[in-house]
This record gives C-alpha cells, sequence and structure tokens, in this order.
C-alpha cells in the first residue's frame, strides 16, 4: 500500500512538473513570471484528473474529495488570473528577481518553477490515499472534513472579494481594510486557506493508518503562512505602505484566526 501511495504522489509531481515546464517556456517568451502561481493552483486540479483516471478504489472513495480539491484549485487559479498574474505587468517580486539574476535569471526560473512542481508533489499527500485505499468510518469523518474544506473555500472567496470591494473604492486609498472579516482577523485569506488543507487532513484520518500522511501537508503550510512566505512578509509590506495605520490595525485585530474580543 505506501509504495502504491508513494506511486501516487510522483504521479502527481510529475503532473505538475511538466505543467511548470510548459509554462517556464511560455514566461521565456513574455517575460513573466507570474504565471508560475496560476500553474500551481490548476496544477492541483490536473492532479486530481490525472489520480482519477489510475484510481485503484471505489469511486465513492475518492470522489467528494476529488470535486472539493477541484473545485479550490480552479477558485484560486481563477483569482489570480483576475488579479492579473498571468499578463503584463509582471508582479513586483518577480521584477525584482529577474534583476537581481540579471544574466542567471533563466536558469533560476527554471529551478524555480520546479520547485513549485515538487511542492504540489508534497502537498497532494493530503488527498492521495483515497485514490489507493477504502475508508474504515461509515462517513462521518470524511463528512467533517469535507466540511471544514469548503467552509475553508467560502470563508477565503468572501475574504478575497471583500478586500477587492474594499480597495476599489478611492475613499479608501492608503487606508487598511478593517471591513467584514478583515475586522476580525488580519489575514483571513490565509486562515482560511489552512481550514482548506486542515479539512483534507480530517478526511485522510477515514484512511488511517496511511491516511495519516494527510497530516503533513497542512502541518507544512501552517508553517508556511505562519513563519515564511505568508503572513511575515505581507505585513513587512503593509507596515512598509501603511505605517502607522497599519501599526494600529495590528494592536485591535488578531493576526490569523477571526476572533472577535480583541477587537473591542
Amino acid at each position: 500500500m505506501l509504495g502504491a501511495i508513494l506511486l501516487r504522489v510522483g504521479e502527481a509531481w510529475a503532473v505538475a512538473a511538466t505543467l511548470q515546464l510548459i509554462l517556464w517556456l511560455v514566461q521565456q517568451r513574455t517575460r513573466n513570471a507570474g504565471i508560475v502561481d496560476v500553474g500551481w493552483a490548476v496544477s492541483f486540479a490536473l492532479v486530481i484528473g490525472a489520480l482519477g483516471l489510475g484510481a485503484a478504489s471505489p469511486l465513492a472513495a475518492w470522489a467528494p474529495i476529488a470535486l472539493v480539491v477541484a473545485a479550490w484549485s480552479l477558485r484560486l487559479a481563477g483569482y489570480l488570473i483576475s488579479r492579473g498574474a498571468a499578463r503584463a505587468p509582471e508582479e513586483g517580486r518577480y521584477v525584482d528577481l529577474r534583476q537581481r539574476w540579471a544574466d542567471r535569471a533563466s536558469p533560476r526560473f527554471f529551478v524555480f518553477f520546479q520547485a513549485q512542481a515538487a511542492l504540489t508533489g508534497l502537498l497532494s499527500a493530503a488527498f492521495v490515499v483515497p485514490f489507493v485505499a477504502v475508508p474504515w468510518d461509515r462517513g462521518w469523518l470524511r463528512a467533517l472534513g469535507l466540511a471544514i474544506s469548503v467552509l475553508g473555500i467560502a470563508g477565503e472567496t468572501t475574504a478575497d472579494a471583500q478586500l477587492a470591494r474594499w480597495k476599489r473604492d478611492p475613499a479608501h486609498r492608503g487606508q487598511v481594510c478593517d471591513a467584514g472579516l478583515w475586522a476580525y482577523s488580519r489575514h483571513p485569506n490565509y486562515f482560511f486557506e489552512w481550514c482548506v488543507w486542515l479539512g483534507y487532513a480530517l478526511h485522510g484520518l477515514a484512511f488511517a493508518p496511511y491516511g495519516l500522511i494527510a497530516l503533513f501537508p497542512q502541518a507544512l503550510l501552517l508553517c508556511s503562512i505562519l513563519f515564511v512566505t505568508g503572513i511575515p512578509p505581507t505585513e513587512k509590506q503593509s507596515l512598509a505602505s501603511r505605517g502607522d495605520a497599519y501599526r494600529a490595525y495590528q494592536g485591535r485585530v488578531s493576526k490569523f484566526i477571526p476572533w472577535p474580543l480583541r477587537r473591542f
């Protein structure tokens, strides 16, 4: 069983690596590396399709989680595209990398794109087991996991829409968004993103002991959000652009988990 799981994880990596190779070739022509983010998001939908084609377990074991993963993947890809990730001008962080890497930008971006593919492979461990095993629960644990993931998708979608609506109002220029979910968490989008993966982990417990592997991706994602690529650089940028207004916001609003008590 373990061998089958590792084989499917390797298959997920191969699908993502192929996609990112194609997108790297595209950015060689367009000079817009932001397409890597769209590729990362949509790669999970492609992985789900590949896993479904080669599934060894009954359809009922993997179809529900497959639908949720595909919905999350396509929603995120659509959101990134709507923000302009796949079109010019290139996002600032990639412009900075291109300038710093100079003549070595092309091979280093190749490594960067493939690193995203490797991350897709690792994170796919969150939902690969249902494609090769049958659950032991009577449906309640899987239902709970899927409910939390769906709640995460809904919360993330709501947070993104509220922020976009706030930014469209000229009266809010230079201010900090503290409306809706942003009044209770400084990063509700990150919180609900983690909820999606927490739901995958709970769903995986219905396939224990092998389903325990699903605990690793949500822990990896949580650490990344809290300490590496999520909240720290976002807050640093917000402090640089909003100054005291953002410091005041930090003082009255929860950092991660939506929590109303601190606001009052």
